[in-house]
């Protein structure tokens, strides 16, 4: 069987939109894990979570931008490490419909799976033990690895699953030794280019095969859009989460 992986729409429907046309136009894929970070960076919440919560082929698990919401719309500790976007998470959880609230507190932030008798485990980003019940406001998932096989290994070091999904490093992570593979497909809602990456994974007896593929997708308005709804941090975030693309567009009007 075929499943895909997902990670980090951040806000991003049009992104989606062209992975999933794509996963659903290849008629074999099975189910689609989504790792995180559905919302923020990205300004189109409504429409990212109703696409991913009207499918019943998806599975979602919470990334660090989506509980750093979560918390400012129930009125929890906010997590100071994210400060620097303090405005415009605001803005998302003012600006997210009250319905998406309560099913995105009920997801996980761990899922595993058995395919053909090998285990896989899907995460947002590797956590250590004793913080996977901690609040987000404590910072619960390790800090950024340079993406090698040697780091994946040394992070990932308590795991003896065959393949360990996961995001929050927007960079592909494609590793493997004679026991595991590590994988991260990419951001598939921020890159310096409009393309989205995502992910096929084929289970069969001897173990996994991975295929990274990516679906190009229309983002001039996507882009726009920041400056006409008045983003919070949108100059920071266009140059940093989407290569200042927004700024060339203008240039060569």
């Amino acid at each position: 069987m075929k499943f895909a992986v997902i990670t980090d729409v951040h806000g991003n429907a049009g992104a989606l939109e062209a992975v999933l046309a794509e996963i659903d136009a290849a008629g074999d894929v099975s189910h689609i894990y989504c790792l995180g970070d559905m919302i923020a960076i990205g300004h189109e919440t409504d429409e990212v979570l109703g696409i991913l919560f009207d499918r019943n082929d998806v599975s979602m698990l919470t990334g660090n931008h989506d509980e750093a919401v979560l918390a400012l719309a129930a009125g929890r500790e906010y997590p100071r490490s994210h400060l620097h976007v303090l405005a415009h998470h605001q803005w998302i959880a003012d600006n997210m419909d009250a319905k998406f609230i309560g099913k995105l507190e009920q997801l996980p932030r761990v899922i595993r799976e058995e395919f053909s008798g090998h285990r896989v485990l899907f995460t947002h980003y590797h956590m250590e033990n004793r913080k996977t019940a901690m609040p987000i406001s404590e910072d619960p998932f390790s800090q950024i690895v340079e993406p090698n096989l040697g780091n994946a290994e040394k992070m990932f070091s308590g795991h003896d699953e065959s393949l360990i999904c996961f995001g929050h490093h927007h960079p592909q992570h494609f590793f493997h030794n004679d026991r595991t593979i590590y994988l991260n497909p990419g951001a598939l809602g921020c890159n310096d280019k409009p393309e989205a990456p995502y992910a096929i994974i084929e289970a069969k007896e001897e173990g996994f095969e991975v295929e990274i593929k990516s679906a190009a997708y229309d983002n001039k308005k996507f882009l726009e859009a920041y400056d006409k709804l008045q983003v919070p941090e949108r100059d920071f975030i266009l140059r940093i989460f989407h290569g200042g693309q927004a700024n060339a567009s203008l240039k060569k009007r």
